[in-house]
């Protein structure tokens, strides 16, 4: 009999631990978004979404913008373009992006590392993603 009370509290501890990633999952849904979200938002008010691209020539990556710990945005005229990277809590506007394209433009799986601004010292080097872009939406006057 000890054996089955033994086993059923193993198998219950197991099933609570299961769920509590669900649970967890679940808390970060209805948290509230975090200052790079809301910062980035506040960008692309007025803006509406396109479809991905994977690469960007020079001339589209003249003006970027660096949000803290979410997305590297680069702005093109009318266009702003967002790439949030393989791991974008590591992106730090104290940081300076080094871009490593492959070519001469700048594509999805190329890498960006980030150096100190005021040592020099290396950071975290990450991968870009698709680069999504958001055009201005035309105001009816």
């Amino acid at each position: 009999m000890r054996k089955a009370v033994t086993g059923f509290a193993t198998l219950a501890a197991l099933a609570a631990g299961l769920s509590m990633p669900a649970l967890a999952e679940n808390s970060d849904k209805n948290a509230e978004p975090s200052k790079g979200e809301r910062e980035l938002a506040k960008l692309l008010e007025g803006y509406e979404a396109g479809e991905p691209v994977n690469c960007l020539n020079r001339s589209q990556r003249d003006r970027l913008r660096v949000i803290n710990d979410t997305a590297l945005v680069f702005r093109d005229g009318r266009t702003i373009y967002v790439n949030r990277t393989t791991a974008p809590q590591f992106i730090d506007d104290f940081d300076v992006p080094v871009f490593r394209p492959f070519g001469s433009n700048l594509c999805r799986l190329d890498r960006v590392e980030f150096v100190d601004r005021f040592g020099g010292f290396a950071g975290p080097s990450i991968g870009l993603k698709e680069f999504i872009p958001y055009t201005k939406i035309a105001e009816d006057n």
